[in-house]
């Protein structure tokens, strides 16, 4: 009967193993309603949750005067200090669909807008004709949700989404998203002249 057990508990092994193995071979699939492709996890992938933690300021800005913003596409996070300091708060972000629509690199809050109005730019209009040309700002499926901060980079913004799926993806076009309570809360932590790094 021993014998019987363990050619039982072998073949249930190797029959498991078998059915991992096939289900990573299989080719990425769309999942419904979202905005980029799934594929099977695999040892070089590099997941979001291992990869957002706190960080320490020092190695990225020379101050925080003004405040410090830094984005980490690679984590899809979103870190924060405060002048002096005091406050450090850790988002998670939506970032761009691809390497050819990320800006890297130093930048600024320029402008703070509350329910900012969108309108796609050329290239999105071109790639996405069926869409409106504006969306008032406060309208429940505004893009740019309920606050933006409007970075020295032309039509490049940190803002709010009304889309929560976005957040944690490879989702937008170009811009950073956050929930929209998060953009409140970092709409009134931030002022014009923050500094912002996207790494």
């Amino acid at each position: 009967m021993s014998d019987d057990k363990h050619a039982l508990n072998r073949r249930l092994f190797v029959g498991g193993a078998a059915a991992v193995l096939g289900a990573s071979a299989l080719p990425a699939m769309a999942m419904e309603n979202t905005t980029e492709m799934e594929t099977a996890a695999s040892a070089s992938v590099r997941h979001n949750a291992s990869s957002f933690r706190m960080l320490d300021w020092q190695p990225y800005f020379a101050n925080t005067r003004k405040g410090a913003i830094l984005v980490d596409i690679t984590s899809r996070a979103l870190h924060f200090w405060s002048e002096d300091q005091s406050i450090y708060k850790l988002y998670p972000t939506s970032v761009p669909l691809s390497d050819d629509l990320t800006r890297k690199g130093k930048t600024e809050v320029i402008q703070k807008v509350e329910n900012p109005t969108w309108r796609p730019t050329p290239s999105m209009k071109q790639r996405h004709p069926e869409w409106p040309d504006v969306v008032e700002g406060g309208a429940p499926d505004n893009p740019l949700g309920v606050r933006a901060l409007y970075l020295s980079w032309p039509a490049y913004r940190i803002h709010g989404t009304h889309d929560t799926r976005k957040i944690g993806r490879r989702s937008s076009n170009g811009c950073v998203g956050l929930y929209n309570e998060h953009i409140l809360e970092l709409y009134a932590l931030a002022q014009v002249g923050t500094q912002v790094l996207l790494i």
